[in-house]
């Protein structure tokens, strides 16, 4: 890397591939595609960081959902700045989610899109990251777009994520196609797209090495996205009946013939405790939903805790039969009206057919639902070739609580009354 007066000091480690595009600022847009543990993310903060150190910049740190940001681009930014060796010469400021660079006047801003209001008062703006970039839209991407008209040289926007799905608006924006979608540099107009996996990273542990191996056998499909770095969209899913859409639940709820009804599904230490809160209007068969928990090593008091926080505690909840020890312990805990799911042969592809007849809106907040309705897929006979009638036992922990909390429309009609949002 070239030395100059303010970057002579600096300690920076990268990953090899990406060393030679460390200042390189030739491409107003850079893609970089790729598996985990391939180092996207890690990379693009360091190559802003130095930016930053260089002259002064507004950069803009994106996520779609600004609650995940603490614990995902904030703490790697503070993360190399450490590493750098270079936090005497920022301000930190944990409640504003900024950091600005003493000695250029640069300043990091970190903002999530479900407060676009926010992001329009910000002047300015230099550069843009956009972090797991298939969870935004391509209008998200417009409008961020053209809040990047500064006149200082090489304004920039950045985007990372893994290929989660041919459908998602990256594959076609970035010009991707089965023949050049390993392709490790490509460059058309004002945009290079790089495509790596965790073989381009030589800082990777052994053990998150072999982590990545087990998916071949465990899920044939993350091991495509999520360490081969392909674009996989499964050939048959489960339901094709839904879309992502931004509303106001309070006034779906004024609606007449509309229900609110509430899933849960049980986990632990392998798999997330899944909760899911939806509105379902009867008339049109529509099912909003709008509010999802999804968490695992969550004991059963902190699970009470979280619906009690959420508002939900007084309502209609259908959760897991077979952990009834969990139901009668989350009864003592002040969730009272938690009722077991009915279960029987054949319930789970009677639940789907149930759910198939709705058209589905997921609120664009609900990111793990969408997640796995993405994914949520049927199985296939090996020697046939053929889908059958019975879903993957994975992706599954709001797909199951979604199709539990549908129970209660037969039922019982739940309270819609006492819950926020």
């Amino acid at each position: 890397m070239p030395k100059n007066k303010k970057t002579k000091n600096i300690k920076l480690v990268t990953n090899p591939f990406y060393t030679p595009y460390i200042q390189d600022y030739s491409h107003r847009f850079e893609c970089y595609k790729g598996s985990a543990g391939s180092g996207k993310s890690y990379f693009i903060t360091q190559k802003l960081i130095i930016k930053a150190i260089q002259s002064s910049r507004k950069i803009l740190m994106i996520r779609k959902i600004g609650t995940t940001i603490r614990d995902s681009i904030w703490q790697t930014t503070l993360d190399i700045i450490e590493e750098m060796e270079y936090s005497d010469f920022v301000k930190v400021n944990k409640s504003d989610f900024t950091i600005r660079f003493t000695n250029s006047d640069s300043t990091f801003i970190f903002k999530g899109l479900d407060d676009p209001e926010k992001i329009k008062s910000i002047s300015g703006i230099t550069d843009i990251f956009c972090e797991e970039a298939t969870e935004l839209t391509l209008d998200d991407v417009t409008q961020l777009n053209l809040r990047l008209r500064t006149r200082r040289k090489y304004p920039q926007m950045f985007f990372a994520f893994n290929p989660v799905s041919k459908t998602n608006w990256v594959y076609n924006y970035f010009g991707f196609t089965p023949e050049n979608q390993l392709q490790e540099t490509r460059e058309y107009d004002d945009t290079i797209v790089f495509s790596t996996n965790y073989t381009h990273n030589k800082m990777l542990t052994k053990e998150y090495i072999d982590t990545l191996q087990a998916l071949k056998d465990t899920n044939p499909i993350y091991y495509k996205i999520y360490v081969q770095g392909i674009f996989a969209t499964l050939d048959k899913l489960v339901y094709n009946n839904w879309s992502v859409k931004d509303f106001d639940y309070k006034e779906i709820l004024k609606k007449p013939d509309t229900i609110a009804i509430f899933g849960l599904d049980f986990g632990y230490i392998n798999d997330e405790s899944a909760f899911i809160a939806s509105i379902v209007d009867t008339k049109n068969n529509i099912i909003y939903v709008f509010d999802e928990f999804y968490q695992k090593g969550l004991l059963n008091n902190e699970i009470a805790d979280m619906i009690k926080s959420k508002g939900y505690s007084k309502e209609i909840i259908i959760a897991d039969s077979a952990e009834r020890k969990s139901i009668e312990e989350l009864r003592q805990f002040g969730i009272l009206r938690i009722k077991p799911a009915r279960k029987g042969h054949n319930s789970i592809m009677q639940g789907i057919q149930k759910i198939q007849q709705y058209k589905i809106f997921v609120h664009i907040n609900c990111q793990n639902t969408i997640s796995e309705l993405q994914n949520y897929s049927y199985k296939k006979d090996k020697q046939t070739g053929e889908y059958v009638n019975q879903p993957v036992d994975s992706n599954n922990h709001l797909m199951d609580a979604i199709r539990y909390s549908i129970q209660a429309l037969n039922t019982h009609k739940p309270r819609v009354l006492n819950f926020r949002f």
